[in-house]
């Protein structure tokens, strides 16, 4: 990719919530000259950008492509890979968002000489304030993954890391991560609603604390949460009367089998 001159040719196989809302942040990146092709059988909302139904149809921007993102299910990624294979740019950087598809896979679906980049984004991207953690294999460019980590970094943080056996724990804590957050909002305000709260009420305040204090973590980022939580905690408090109920009702066990549950099944999705 060094000293290429003309537009950057991306390909984007897949434009659900998820590669939509990375390829809608890649687009407001004004330093990136890039002509963006997607490859979707459903309808886009990006209507300037060339979209096509199916592989097929997809050839010629395959077989230019400096950048290929495949954000399709697990599930159906190997046969989607043997169907470019034949006409990717053998050249092409290869960023992949699915959850438990490992380097290695990529490889063998594609040549053991390609480069490819491996990354778990979370739902937050569509905000601009997701978490994407990225490894990269020995075929990657140190080009290829400044321009990966410029584009990641468009939809909130990136961190890298060398091991790729830490991929499936970060996919169960920020991949999966948002879900357990508003899963939080929902207990709490079902709590409110048995202690006397209308629904209404009960899921406004439940809904606003957690974006507070989502704020508040923010702004404090140099602080410890426990000291965000000690400040809040008064001796003999209110908060302090629950948060005794719920650290002595193995909250932190239950976070712990939950995390081990989700990274247990993105393993066996890359197998």
């Amino acid at each position: 990719m060094a000293g290429h001159q003309e537009a950057l040719s991306v390909v984007l196989v897949g434009c659900g919530k998820m590669g939509g809302a990375l390829l809608e942040s890649w687009l407001g990146i004004s330093s990136l000259e890039a002509d963006f092709s997607v490859v979707e059988p459903h309808d886009i909302p990006f209507e300037s950008l060339r979209h096509y139904r199916d592989l097929e149809e997809a050839q010629s921007a395959l077989k230019h492509a400096d950048l290929v993102v495949l954000a399709v299910k697990p599930q159906v990624m190997k046969d989607v890979c043997e169907s470019l294979k034949g006409d990717l740019n053998p050249k092409a950087l290869v960023l992949s968002i699915a959850a438990g598809q490992s380097l290695s896979q990529f490889t063998s679906y594609l040549g053991e000489a390609s480069a490819v980049i491996r990354t778990m984004p979370n739902l937050p991207a569509t905000i601009g304030k997701g978490m994407s953690v990225a490894v990269a294999n020995a075929h990657v460019t140190t080009a290829q993954k400044a321009l990966a980590s410029q584009l990641l970094e468009a939809s909130g943080r990136l961190e890298w890391v060398q091991d790729e056996a830490l991929l499936n724990a970060v996919t169960a804590v920020s991949g999966s991560g948002p879900a357990y957050v508003f899963l939080l909002v929902e207990v709490l305000a079902q709590a409110g609603i048995k202690a006397g709260l209308d629904e209404a009420l009960a899921m406004t305040l439940a809904r606003q604390t957690i974006i507070g204090s989502a704020g508040l973590l923010e702004a404090a980022r140099d602080t410890e949460t426990a000291t965000l939580r000690e400040n809040v905690t008064s001796p003999g408090g209110t908060t302090q009367a629950a948060l005794e109920v719920l650290m002595n009702g193995e909250l932190q066990a239950l976070f712990d089998a939950a995390i081990e549950a989700a990274a247990r099944r993105g393993a066996e999705l890359g197998s």
